[in-house]
């Protein structure tokens, strides 16, 4: 007799098994998630945490009483280095007296002329404020003003701003060296909705432009048109009673796309009504030479380190802008 099957009990016996052996997995990841203690976040370290709170120190401040000091207290007139060209070589004197020029005309500058024996006094660090108004494509506006100068005894910057509502700002910058013949430029910017700037390669003594226009010989003395009044002021502190009224004194003045000549004729010591107040100055104009050309005007202040007071800019076409003095700050 043939033995029975197997009962279905025992065939099917191992099937209870498996989900007590898988059971005890699933309840032990389970019990495993519930018990683990949820992880905290990490602290920052604290180098990360307060950075900018704890390793920024605090800004310097300047003392007004500094201020409108001459370069290097113990040494406050910067002399010129004589030079000794050569006998053919151009000499070409960049300031001439009033007998001076009645007697013969100056010569023209060349890259190989030399600049006179001269002393200079820089202006300390300071910020002079101006009320502006002036005249755009006949709208006639009022704006305001700024002239920030700086330096280190070697460097400077220089940044002359005037800005109106709805018309905007124009902004002239420049940077360059102290030496002993006063400011040599480096580098000269003009910006409105845009910048353009000049470029001082005195190893090649050319001057070169971003706006693509040919360049040009780079002259001694040679200024921008905000270096320009520093230069002024520099060279009227450092010898006052050098540049009686009638004096001129010509400057290659270099803008964001030429180099022209400027002339200042000095017309004499005035008094000015200024916002700020009344202010003793010797004015200083530059006529137009060309067609086209501005028509300059500058009142320097003994008060502010020979730095402008007013500064009026007429164009040929009636447009003008004229900054005068309000107060003195801090750079």
């Amino acid at each position: 007799e043939a033995a029975p099957p197997p009962s279905l009990p025992q065939a099917v016996a191992p099937v209870p098994v498996a989900p007590q052996a898988t059971a005890p997995v699933q309840r032990s990841v389970a019990e495993t998630t519930a018990a683990a203690p949820t992880p905290e976040p990490a602290a920052a370290p604290p180098s990360v945490a307060q950075p900018a709170f704890v390793a920024q120190p605090e800004a310097p401040r300047y003392d007004l009483a500094a201020q409108l000091v001459p370069l290097q207290p113990a040494r406050p007139v910067i002399p010129s280095i004589p030079s000794a060209p050569a006998a053919s070589a151009p000499v070409a004197p960049s300031v001439v007296s009033p007998a001076a020029s009645s007697a013969t005309a100056s010569p023209a500058l060349t890259k190989d002329a030399a600049l006179p024996t001269r002393s200079y006094v820089v202006p300390g660090s300071t910020r002079l404020n101006y009320n502006a108004t002036g005249r755009q494509s006949r709208l006639d506006y009022a704006a305001s003003g700024e002239l920030l100068w700086q330096h280190d005894g070697s460097g400077y910057n220089a940044r002359l701003e005037v800005s109106a509502f709805m018309l905007g700002s124009r902004t002239f910058s420049s940077t360059g060296q102290l030496t002993a013949d006063g400011l040599a430029p480096g580098r000269f910017a003009d910006k409105t909705r845009s910048e353009q700037a000049a470029h001082f390669d005195r190893t090649r003594g050319r001057v070169s432009f971003s706006a693509n226009t040919p360049e040009v010989v780079l002259l001694p003395g040679a200024q921008d048109r905000i270096s320009v009044f520093i230069q002024l002021a520099a060279m009227l502190a450092g010898e006052p009673g050098s540049y009686p009224p009638g004096t001129t004194i010509t400057v290659q003045t270099v803008s964001r796309r030429a180099a022209d000549m400027w002339v200042f004729t000095v017309e004499g010591d005035e008094k000015l009504s200024l916002p700020g107040g009344e202010l003793a100055t010797v004015r200083l104009v530059c006529n137009p030479r060309k067609d086209f050309d501005q028509k300059i005007e500058v009142w320097l202040a003994p008060a502010l380190g020979y730095l402008p007071a007013r500064i009026r800019i007429a164009e040929a076409n009636g447009d003008f802008v004229d900054q005068q003095w309000r107060s003195t700050a801090s750079p």
